[in-house]
């Protein structure tokens, strides 16, 4: 094993890693991951190691910085192989995870213990075909848990429901009971996916269909802008305004109605925007609205952005309440990250986002001199602006819908029919949270 000088001093040698050595000679540790990301699988595994390691050890992760020394070592080494990828699984880098975790399981005979590893390296990436495409390869020695079960799993997301399908149905109950909320969710999966199906084409391109497979949600609006750049529904960078908050709530109005569910109160959540939310849900439910408490049955719990949620005080252990539902609780979520994925799923979601800025908050705008500024957050009592969201135009965010015309037609019949569709699959089991971006392709945007 090099020592940690040496680890500093060897320099690859490989011109595609230069880039990254220089980077990290500067101090700027994304920077040179993000050469080693470009550089693709071109370079040796053993400089690949020099580098992640060199940056480990600036980050202050001894694990990845010792299994990258060990890897420099001995890169045909498939014990050495598997740590560096399990190490840079657990560190959030499964990208770079992948090449060394195929080359160990190629040297390990196929060990499942690295084929699970691959897989979930696989998973972290949204490389669900990938992850199939192995698991079948190696399928007749698989165990069924929990081998038999993440093939259907990743099927499912990778857009496969034929091969989930008979596949699920081969697999029988775990006899380890810690399974057994697993088999649940892939149950209730695939019951979706069958009522998902009766109401659209569940494509490539079917986001709504798709969202409601995945973790129950359903998606109010889709983003009528970048279909043709590969958003296919969702915002990227989106400065919200009253008239999408009133058509997300307008659409959560429908989906109750539609699915026969007959809350009797709003929850408020206790940070500022989902306070400001709530209210104006209150107004458009035309229900009374009161501090959200655990426990309570049958009410609308209101968030702007669960991500707000979870960074306000107190947020962290209402999220976890919040996992297990209540008979009769409805989690609406008007903004909902798809690129970092809440941790707990809600039942309702008015739009997909990867940044957003809530109406009342610090949106640019044109200055004085004509540049874009951020401009201060709206401070007004959060009454008066509830009162601006109900009393914004419906029919300017109807209109608004249409977009750049290149994407599908979202209309409020069209949603209805969905929201009848999975009317008996709605509002089951757990709020698990979906890291998957799922089979529908999307742009990500630095």
């Amino acid at each position: 094993m090099f020592s940690r000088r040496n680890r500093r001093t060897r320099r690859p040698s490989s011109p595609a890693l230069l880039a990254a050595w220089e980077a990290l000679d500067a101090g700027d540790v994304p920077g040179a991951l993000r050469q080693v990301r470009a550089a693709g699988e071109g370079p040796p595994l053993a400089e690949v190691a020099l580098v992640v390691g060199r940056a480990a050890g600036a980050a202050g992760f001894t694990d990845l910085a010792d299994a990258s020394a060990a890897l420099a070592a001995a890169p045909e080494d498939a014990r050495a192989l598997y740590d560096f990828g399990f190490a840079c699984v657990e560190r959030g880098v499964a990208d770079l995870a992948i090449p060394p975790l195929r080359e160990a399981l190629h040297r390990s005979g196929g060990a499942l213990p690295v084929l699970r590893e691959l897989v979930s390296a696989y998973e972290d990436e949204g490389q669900h075909r990938e992850a199939v495409a192995e698991l079948v390869r190696h399928e007749d020695r698989l165990a069924d848990w929990p081998d038999r079960y993440l093939l259907v799993f990743n099927a499912v997301l990778a857009g496969d429901l034929e091969l989930a399908r008979r596949r699920h149905a081969l697999l029988p109950d775990p006899e380890d009971e810690r399974w057994r909320p697993a088999r649940e969710r892939q149950n209730r999966m695939l019951a979706r996916a069958a009522d998902a199906g009766r109401a659209g084409p569940l494509d490539t391109a079917d986001l709504r269909g798709w969202q409601y497979v995945m973790g129950g949600t359903v998606l109010g609006t889709l983003s009528p802008y970048g279909f043709d750049a590969g958003m296919n529904g969702r915002y990227a960078w989106l400065q919200d305004s009253p008239d999408l908050c009133l058509r997300g709530l307008l659409r959560l109005r429908t989906l109750l109605s539609a699915t026969g569910v007959r809350p009797r109160s709003v929850s408020l959540l206790p940070d500022r925007d989902s306070r400001i939310l709530g209210l104006a849900a209150a107004e458009v439910l035309d229900l009374p609205a009161e501090p959200f408490a655990p426990g309570r049955t049958d009410t609308v719990v209101v968030a702007y952005d669960l991500d707000g949620l979870a960074a306000h005080d107190g947020g962290p252990a209402l999220i976890g309440e919040l996992f297990e539902r209540v008979p009769g609780q409805v989690l609406h979520a008007h903004a909902c990250s798809w690129t970092d994925p809440p941790a707990v799923t809600p039942d309702s979601a008015a739009l997909l986002h990867q940044s957003v800025v809530a109406p009342w908050g610090e949106q640019l705008r044109p200055g004085a001199d004509g540049r874009l500024e951020r401009g201060p957050a709206d401070e007004r009592p959060e009454a008066e602006i509830a009162a601006e969201v109900t009393g914004a135009d419906p029919a300017a965010a109807a209109d608004d819908a249409d977009g750049d015309g290149d994407g599908p037609a979202d209309g409020d019949a069209g949603f209805t029919a969905f929201a009848t569709a999975v009317a008996g699959t709605w509002l089951r089991g757990d709020r698990a949270r979906v890291r998957s971006a799922g089979p529908v392709p999307g742009s990500r945007f630095a």
